[in-house]
């Protein structure tokens, strides 16, 4: 498991090496653009050849980007799909540039639309979007059970993979707070194996290409998307340890999106932290084999 943290761009593509680098990580998860405007960052092949070359230099081995929380593949808006497709083209595009492990995409939202338009829709938008970039994967990130967000459960990932082509690049991304608040209890051994298979079974585990490693806070089946800290929060260190420990987990890109310290974002006491459990995790699992 390749552990790491949501970092800024601030400054160009290698500073966010740099500030993996110093937290730590062995991978990141980066925007590609600023979360709250429309507007593009205009980046060009000699970016994406100092960020490779910044990155074959350090320990970071896996960067995944996270598409802006502004975009929604199924809107029936025109003007919003208009700039749903652009920026989440441009985030492919930029993936295709630096090698990234995938674009991670909340799928979208009904806003009171009915859910079978809905995902179709969003299907057409990620479709369109595929098709107007290269290689890099597509994520999709299972919510947090929210009503009205698609992508709630493996049942709607499946038929939004299937809906937009089904290829190879279609994907899929776990956050540990999402599936607690969900209902699924991620911090125990059994039921964290349970998810894994159906996960397994509808979507495929050879879809999954990353996660997101996020205490909760807010209680098991609120469907709250709330982060805490490592350990802090309502799955604790022991269960942040059992997920961090999943054996089919092991050589992904797991990146903390929590607040940090001083809400500034994960930091390297963070990392570190997550670092410590995963061992824990491992440790416990070994003996219960003995």
């Amino acid at each position: 498991m390749l552990i790491g943290a949501h970092v800024s761009t601030s400054g160009g593509l290698p500073k966010a090496i740099e500030r993996g680098k110093a937290r730590g990580c062995e991978s990141i998860q980066i925007f590609n653009q600023s979360p709250r405007m429309w507007r593009p960052t205009k980046y060009g092949p000699d970016d994406f050849a100092a960020f490779r070359q910044a990155m074959d230099d350090s320990p970071v081995e896996a960067v995944a980007i996270h598409a802006v929380y502004l975009i929604n593949c199924a809107s029936t808006d025109p003007e919003l799909r208009k700039k749903s497709l652009a920026s989440l083209t441009h985030a492919l595009r930029t993936g295709d540039g630096i090698g990234a492990a995938g674009v991670v995409l909340h799928p979208g939202a009904q806003k009171g639309e009915p859910l079978g338009p809905s995902m179709k829709r969003a299907a057409k938008l990620i479709a369109a979007a595929l098709k107007d970039s290269e290689s890099c994967p597509l994520l999709l990130e299972q919510t947090a059970g929210h009503k009205g967000l698609l992508g709630r459960d493996f049942d709607q990932t499946a038929e939004l993979i299937e809906l937009a082509g089904g290829g190879d690049r279609l994907g899929l991304c776990l956050d540990s707070c999402h599936l607690f608040v969900q209902g699924h209890d991620v911090t125990d051994l059994d039921s964290l194996a349970a998810i894994v298979d159906e996960a397994d079974e509808k979507v495929g585990l050879d879809r999954l290409r990353c996660l997101h490693v996020n205490d909760a806070a807010a209680p098991l089946g609120s469907c709250r998307d709330r982060h805490a800290n490592v350990g802090q929060g309502e799955m604790g260190k022991q269960g942040l340890a059992a997920f961090l420990s999943e054996p089919r987990f092991e050589g992904l890109p797991a990146t903390l999106e929590t607040p940090g310290p001083d809400r500034k974002g994960p930091d390297r006491t963070e990392v570190q932290a997550a670092k410590r459990l995963r061992r824990a995790g491992l440790k416990g699992r070994k003996a219960l084999r003995t």
